[in-house]
């Protein structure tokens, strides 16, 4: 699909006299929050950021993300940008809001942008990760941050479903009915799965999927269903049946939350443009 059928605003917010634009990167462990947009009564990354910011600036700070994660998700690295009229250098954000923060948020870098930059609409690729363990791994430190299943079934029947998500398709069939999307089409650039080790050695299968941008559910309903169709001996046609289906009813499982993060947040333009020539 091309870059100009994303239906993305061709306008935002821009700066007012005297305000500049800081882009964040930063990590979370997601197990701790409600997600991250703000919500009354519940602690989120958005809202933690934002109050130390406005504490510390003495103004009103709106955080802007790439994208919304769900509860219990984790980020390795998301983006997000807050327009302020301190003249702070841009970099020492990072070591500020390290400094005010829980230490389940940490900020890996923070920069200066222009007014035509916006974390969510100048988003060229979002990388989402899902670990797996078998249960007879689980470590300790495993709970939230890893789901865990009876058993690993061959990379090669693994692969053969998660090629079948690759390319521009309708993904109506993966998307929660809380998507309120006008479109379902999505462009998949990467859909595999491999197999990764903890730092204690032991064994991870981990899925990878890349895309333009993703439903709401839309991974964690497809790493579900892919498990359950391998546990059930189900073949790529009939998985690739579902998918042209567009009908939700027929996905088997939305796998928990715990074993997905936010890998990656990409604006480079050139990163997947081998895609757009191709399809």
């Amino acid at each position: 699909m091309a870059r100009s059928d994303w239906n993305r605003p061709s306008s935002f917010k821009g700066l007012e006299d005297g305000e500049r634009r800081i882009r964040l990167f930063l990590s979370y462990d997601g197990s701790g929050f409600s997600g991250w947009q703000r919500q009354d009564g519940e602690r989120t990354v958005q809202e933690e950021i934002e109050a130390v910011l406005s504490s510390i600036l003495g103004e009103e700070i709106t955080l802007f993300g790439s994208g919304r994660t769900d509860s219990g998700v984790h980020a390795l690295r998301q983006a997000a940008h807050f327009d302020t009229r301190s003249r702070i250098e841009a970099g020492k954000f990072r070591i500020i809001l390290n400094t005010h923060l829980a230490k389940d948020i940490r900020i890996l870098s923070s920069d200066e942008v222009g007014a035509g930059f916006h974390a969510r609409f100048s988003t060229e690729s979002r990388e989402y990760w899902y670990l797996i363990k078998r249960m007879e791994d689980m470590l300790a430190f495993d709970d939230k941050r890893v789901t865990a299943v009876k058993r690993f079934y061959p990379l090669e029947r693994m692969n053969a479903l998660a090629k079948v998500l690759e390319g521009t398709h309708d993904f109506t069939t993966f998307s929660s009915a809380r998507d309120k999307s006008l479109s379902k089409t999505r462009d998949i650039y990467i859909s595999s799965w491999d197999e990764i080790s903890d730092a204690y050695g032991c064994r991870i299968l981990r899925y990878r999927v890349a895309g333009n941008a993703f439903l709401y559910h839309q991974v964690r309903s497809m790493v579900g269903t892919m498990l359950s169709f391998l546990s059930k001996g189900m073949k790529e046609d009939e998985f690739q049946a579902i998918l042209d289906s567009r009908d939700r009813s027929k996905v088997h499982k939305t796998a928990p939350s715990d074993g997905l993060y936010l890998a990656d947040v990409s604006y480079d333009r050139e990163k997947y443009e081998w895609f757009e020539r191709k399809h």
